[in-house]
């Protein structure tokens, strides 16, 4: 038997497997497109790995593409067939069972498993790493941020993987409100590594979260190298320095970022990227930017993917784009599919989908459907009563916000003034630095006849979009 760089064994995996499973960690860790080659050699080398075919379930389910999972699915139920557990490691018999939870939908079963693990074998990378982006996947900020808090104490601060772990913690520690220790773990990260595009990501959230936009800006320009090419993870750090700069009003160059990096004819239709398309017009969409050629691209992408019910926060911003794109027919046709698929598939049971489903991804999305249709009440009766649940169908607090400022704006068009000036209390006070919130304070002052109070509100909105100066350099 073969052992990885941290006294793993690996059952069935060679010395020319082992290397390739070694740099499909690094891949991996760093966001490299070769993952998936690098993993297929790994499994070529050795068709019986345990870990090879735990990294390829895995890998299956990370990026929420149903067909990648159907096709992992179907790869590693061949291979558990008629396999002697008997012969692997208890630690491999855990990944197995952790992977073949989450292939079956069990994103709970699977979570819980990995953490067993990460409490076994503290040092177990491909534990760590699927689990932490597990706990992203389910919107899980908790363990999000202690799976691998609890880790690093087994960790070696001259470990090649040391760093990119905490790039991992910098992003627990964001979505947990702790910008300041989250910023200052994430340059500790990238100063080990550079190239770490999930730490720059990390470190990206925090100025987001904390209003200070030019300051993200200037972090990503001083990076460019490492994160604006070439990345899985490229798409998603060009929409947060999109969202940098939404917050100036400077919509021209928004779209030149979307144009040039998001959403264009030569992108891939993965749900990842699409769902960062939606999530960018959506806003602009609810500022009354009427964006209908890029929507029509971003709907064609959705409905030739024609998803079933695998990942209800997909769902959402399929929504958003056929609602952006006028197609509401279509936006009724997914509600009225997840309905029926609801209705077939009985509560309490796996997959773990069903009850984001039921629970959250439903309602946004009928939500969403409804502002489409102008039924302002209706979006804001939908999205009450799960604004303080979003979390339970995934994504990040930044990722949300859409939602959250569909609320806003419904309650606002609604006309239900006391429901908007407390969402908007609450934004303000949680994050005082954000144009948007108080530039729709001013829309609230005026329509509740306060001019002045609109005007202060207005004054404010500017100055801080002004104070953010996003620069033009990246």
């Amino acid at each position: 038997m073969t052992a990885d760089r941290h006294g793993h064994t690996m059952t069935d995996t060679g010395a020319e497997a082992l290397g390739h499973y070694e740099q499909a960690l690094e891949d991996l860790l760093f966001f490299r497109p070769r993952i998936e080659e690098g993993t297929q050699a790994l499994l070529r080398a050795a068709p019986r790995s345990p870990i090879g075919h735990a990294l390829a379930a895995y890998l299956g389910m990370l990026g929420t593409e149903e067909a990648a999972a159907a096709a992992a699915r179907a790869t590693f139920g061949a291979f558990r067939a008629g396999l002697d557990t008997d012969r692997l490691t208890p630690r491999e018999r855990m990944h197995l069972a952790a992977a073949g939870a989450w292939l079956d939908g069990d994103y709970r079963t699977a979570g819980r498993i990995l953490g067993e693990i990460a409490v076994a074998h503290p040092r177990d990378v491909l534990a760590l790493f699927a689990g932490h982006h597990h706990d992203f996947l389910t919107g899980d900020a908790l363990r999000l941020r202690d799976r691998v808090g609890g880790a690093l104490d087994a960790w070696d601060e001259d470990d090649p993987h040391y760093g990119p772990l905490l790039g991992m913690y910098t992003f627990g520690l964001e979505e947990n409100g702790h910008y300041e220790h989250a910023e200052q773990t994430g340059l500790a990260a990238l100063e080990r590594h550079p190239h770490d595009v999930w730490g720059i990501h990390g470190v990206a959230h925090t100025y987001e979260m904390r209003g200070r936009f030019a300051d993200g800006a200037r972090f990503l320009d001083a990076r460019t190298d490492a994160w604006s090419d070439g990345t899985l993870l490229t798409v998603h750090n060009w929409w947060h320095y999109a969202l940098y700069t939404l917050e100036t009003g400077d919509t021209d160059r928004v779209l030149e970022i979307y144009d040039a990096a998001v959403h264009h004819e030569d992108s891939a239709d993965v749900a990842m990227e699409l769902i960062d398309a939606a999530a960018l017009l959506w806003r602009l969409y609810l500022a009354g930017d009427d964006q209908g050629v890029r929507w029509a691209s971003v709907a064609d992408a959705w409905e030739r993917r024609a998803d079933g019910p695998h990942y209800a926060f997909n769902d959402a911003h399929a929504v958003m784009a056929y609602v952006g794109a006028g197609r509401l027919a279509r936006a009724e046709r997914l509600v009225a599919d997840r309905e029926r698929w609801l209705a077939d598939t009985p509560a309490g049971t796996v997959p773990t989908n069903r009850a984001m489903t039921a629970e959250v991804g439903l309602p946004v999305c009928r939500a969403l459907l409804a502002y489409g249709r102008q039924d302002y009440a209706a979006a804001t009766d939908l999205l009450l009563p799960v604004r303080h649940r979003l979390n339970d169908f995934g994504g990040s607090h930044a990722q949300r916000d859409a939602v959250q400022r569909t609320l806003v704006e419904a309650a606002l068009r609604a006309g239900r003034h006391d429901l908007a000036r407390t969402l908007l209390s609450e934004r303000s006070w949680l994050r005082p630095v954000c144009p948007y919130n108080w530039s729709v304070k001013a829309r609230l002052e005026e329509r509740a006849g306060a001019p002045e109070r609109a005007a202060a509100a207005r004054e404010r909105a500017q100055a801080q979009a002004q104070a953010a100066g996003v620069p033009r350099t990246a």
